[in-house]
């Protein structure tokens, strides 16, 4: 298993490490097994309110103190909240990882939830869900979302909504942390210049007096929708255009053939969609594919931005595109470059400690074990054209297609027919 280590304390909570000798810096990130994809709907926006509010102050630490000790050591703090995850990390210089450590420690394991505090963050997100309403990249992917697990809890936004936010309390706010921060819901990974029995030992210093407990819970499985939705937005130039199909769970043995079917679509600039559509044709100026994997299920989409008039003819275009994958076999110079592109971004993605010690997370989080990057290239090396072609069939269904459409819409009509993929 190359130099990866792997603990697990009595309490449940893992310990992951991967030494990198020859760097100076240790990235330290404590993961939480549950996202948003984990709240009730009357909750939606809990999960990354939790993510918030850490920062703002343990029984130790104010939030300014929290800033003022990572800022003394030129290190850098970050969190995040996915739909199945949530992540506090800290990259700092080696000398200083036991700080690091006991400051991450500190915000996952001790938050005030200071009602005060809380009311300032409430409307520091309520600023943030705003924002989104004004980016309409991210509206039209939010609203496919929506719509593509409607009324699951996947299609809820990660963010949540004014009225579910305005609505969190303390009492909710802390309920839902002591129930899903538990140890057994909890992986501490590090990468860099690192010992892992010092990572250890630092683990079980802070989180090992902790009972451990499971909350019992388990995620209902997903299923995707396939509507033709539309949302008017007078102010917006462009009409933003999202369409997708079901895809592939994380875990799934299909995955590495998805990867390529989703490079050959639309990464890069030498894929069909950006070729075919925005150098051939000049009718956008951003149009890419992209695949989202979870722990049950997935989605194959692309987007697009393009002026009104030329909506249907870029739907048009994608539909076509999703029907050459279908009719035709990918040629071997397009299925080796697919190939190359997906090995480069892997290696070049794991040149830094933060990258390193998110993939062993990922890692243990959805596979339980750790998978080298050379047993993922060769797999990716084992997809043939034929596996390309036929999950091509598969997916690429006119039955299955979900698209939605923002922007100052008059005039736009597109129906199931415009989906026809043959």
């Amino acid at each position: 298993m190359e130099n990866v280590n792997k603990d697990v304390l009595d309490n449940g909570l893992t310990v992951l490490t991967e030494p990198m000798p020859h760097v100076r810096s240790v990235s330290l990130g404590v993961w939480v097994k549950n996202g948003s994809r984990s709240e009730t709907p009357e909750l939606n926006g809990v999960a990354h309110f939790v993510e918030h509010l850490l920062f703002k102050g343990t029984r130790r630490r104010t939030a300014e103190q929290i800033a003022k000790e990572v800022d003394s050591i030129g290190g850098h703090l970050d969190a995040f909240t996915g739909k199945e995850t949530a992540c506090y990390s800290a990259k700092v210089l080696d000398d200083h990882l036991p700080l690091a450590f006991d400051i991450l420690s500190d915000l996952v394991l001790d938050p005030r939830f200071d009602p005060d505090e809380m009311e300032r963050e409430r409307r520091v997100v309520l600023e943030e869900i705003k924002m989104e309403e004004d980016s309409p990249d991210d509206l039209v992917c939010e609203i496919f979302t929506q719509n593509f697990w409607r009324d699951q809890p996947l299609g809820r936004p990660i963010l949540g909504t004014s009225r579910t936010v305005s609505g969190l309390d303390r009492d909710r706010v802390a309920g839902f942390f002591r129930e899903h921060y538990t140890p057994d819901q909890l992986v501490v990974s590090a990468a860099g210049h690192l010992d892992h029995r010092n990572i250890l030992d630092l683990a079980l210093q802070h989180f090992g007096h902790l009972e451990g407990r499971s909350n019992g819970r388990a995620l209902a499985p997903a299923k995707p929708c396939n509507p033709i939705s539309f949302r008017n937005k007078k102010e917006l130039e462009q009409a933003h255009i999202c369409m997708g199909v079901p895809g592939c769970a994380l875990t799934d043995r299909d995955r590495f053939a998805f990867y390529l079917l989703s490079t050959i679509l639309g990464a890069g600039m030498s894929s069909r969609l950006f070729q075919n559509i925005r150098e051939k044709q000049g009718l956008a100026y951003a149009v890419y594919s992209g695949l989202s994997s979870f722990r049950d299920t997935g989605c194959l989409s692309v987007f697009a931005g393009t002026s009104l008039e030329n909506a249907g003819r870029v739907v048009n275009s994608i539909v076509r595109e999703f029907r050459d994958l279908k009719e035709h076999r990918v040629k071997d110079e397009e299925l080796r470059r697919a190939k190359d592109h997906l090995k480069g971004s892997l290696l070049l993605s794991l040149e830094s400690s933060s990258s390193r010690m998110s993939n062993l997370a990922r890692q243990e989080l959805y596979f339980g074990d750790y998978t080298p990057p050379q047993e993922t290239i060769l797999e990716i090396e084992r997809v043939s054209a034929d596996e390309v072609q036929g999950l091509a069939c598969s997916v690429f269904d006119t039955r299955q297609v979900a698209l939605t459409v923002l922007g100052n819409l008059e005039g736009v009509r597109l129906s199931r027919a415009d989906l026809d993929c043959g």
